[in-house]
């Protein structure tokens, strides 16, 4: 269970290197009261991994259940995805089909699977308003774009989906209502509207998570990655390197950054991918009506290698995409000159524009192709949640608090836990070398993005 499990270069997981983000830069001071595990100490639950998934479940436990949670995270607080992501507060967290989905679980429960995406945009806004967090909200819902001609087509039978199946709330526009809505390029030929979220700070909202935790009693320890697990009696002892902690229950909570030594029921039924974000310096508003491009509201495209990008609220431009399978130095440089270079191409009005921030991170598929929530069937006092399929800053909240209520016994809020995310996870192929399977992958999608 150490940085050398994970199927990257050694430098993903290298805790002792800072994330040159820009969230980090503008998030001002870290909480106060996290501090390393030291000794020997004991909780009812403890939480693995201190991302969005981890500080919910620690938040609700000891809000809402009055449960004893203490929190081991590898790194400092908000280093892994939940402080470095691209900040878009929307539904999805599945790449399984519509069709596939239908045949898997049936049409109620596709419903319901949606209905959850609906409230865990909410539990973000819920959150913000109880808890006192700033967490810049921007826009209104979130636009993807058809990169294509040919794409808007699939637009369509996406708001078709959403009118027939889903029951989001999507409007279809037209090449000509996109740009009047504040959206223009020579990649924008249509676009469907979700109403459902914004977009937002992810490092503010994930201290802030933090900060509220700690203020109901939870024990956060950064710096303490869990380097071994003995079971002991009916109970666990999770080892890091300062000292041990025992807990009656525990939460797996560590999405991209999970290990296959971590724990045997999920090992191999994940796939950590990489995910990369470039940001411009502010950009002026002559500049931004140049380009046509005004509305705060989060866009993506409709490449299977997706971009993602949105204006932030000092102006700057920032673009995200998936791709690289190794995450080397030298790759990520590599990978930053090729998404500077794309700048231009989708927004010709800004070619050349001076970047200033670079980071990448990992994200988490599943074998199933949707969120893992469950109890591990032989380990009864084991629980996980995970994989969120690059949109866990709704997904990994909601997550986190159907798992607290979950794990002791508590009714689920809202619609429950759907069985689309329920379902026992499954294996990938090819066990440790699957990150493979990535790289046949990204060369088809590739040459699907062109036609």
């Amino acid at each position: 269970m150490t940085s050398q499990d994970f199927l990257y270069h050694p430098a993903t997981a290298d805790t002792a290197r800072t994330v040159p983000s820009y969230w980090e830069a503008t998030a001002g001071p870290a909480p106060e009261g996290c501090a390393p595990l030291t000794g020997d100490e004991s909780c009812d639950v403890a939480v693995i991994g201190g991302g969005y998934t981890g500080m919910s479940a620690a938040l609700h436990l000891a809000r809402d259940l009055g449960v004893d949670v203490r929190v081991l995270e590898a790194g400092p607080i908000g280093w892994g995805a939940s402080g470095r992501n691209g900040g878009f507060n929307c539904v999805g967290a599945a790449k399984l089909s519509g069709a596939a989905m239908l045949k898997r679980v049936g049409r109620d429960e596709v419903r319901r699977y949606f209905a959850a995406q609906i409230e865990a945009t909410e539990l973000v806004a819920a959150l913000a308003r109880d808890e006192g967090i700033d967490l810049d909200r921007q826009g209104d819902g979130v636009i993807s774009v058809a990169h294509k001609p040919g794409r808007v087509r699939e637009l369509e039978e996406e708001a078709r989906w959403d009118r027939e199946v889903s029951g989001l709330t999507s409007t279809l526009w037209s090449r000509s209502e996109l740009r009047e809505r504040g959206y223009a390029g020579p990649e924008a030929h249509g676009g469907l509207h979700h109403a459902a979220g914004f977009g937002l700070h992810p490092l503010k909202y994930h201290r802030g998570l933090t900060r509220a935790a700690l203020a109901r009693g939870a024990r956060i320890h950064d710096r303490s990655r869990v380097t071994g697990w003995q079971r002991e009696g009916g109970g666990h002892r999770l080892v890091t390197a300062g000292g041990s902690l025992r807990a009656k229950r525990v939460l797996i909570a560590t999405n991209g950054y999970t290990t296959d030594g971590l724990h045997p029921y999920l090992a191999g039924t994940f796939l950590p991918a990489l995910s990369s974000i470039v940001v411009t310096r502010p950009l002026s508003e002559a500049e931004r009506q140049a380009q046509g491009w005004t509305t705060e509201t989060p866009l993506s495209d409709t490449r299977n290698l997706l971009f993602y990008f949105r204006l932030l609220k000092d102006g700057r431009l920032l673009l995200g995409s998936r791709g690289g399978t190794w995450g080397s130095p030298e790759a990520l440089a590599a990978y930053r000159r090729w998404l500077e270079g794309r700048i231009g191409i989708a927004y010709p009005a800004w070619r050349g524009v001076e970047t200033t921030h670079f980071w990448s991170g990992l994200v988490c598929l599943s074998a199933n192709l949707t969120p893992m929530l469950g109890q591990v069937p032989d380990d009864p006092g084991v629980w996980y949640a995970l994989a969120y399929h690059g949109n866990g800053v709704a997904s990994a909240g909601w997550a986190g608090r159907a798992v607290a209520h979950a794990m002791t016994g508590s009714p689920v809020p809202g619609v429950g836990i759907p069985a689309l995310m329920a379902a026992a996870p499954t294996r990938f192929p090819l066990g440790a070398h699957r990150r493979w399977l990535l790289k046949a992958a990204y060369i088809r999608f590739m040459i699907q993005d062109l036609l």
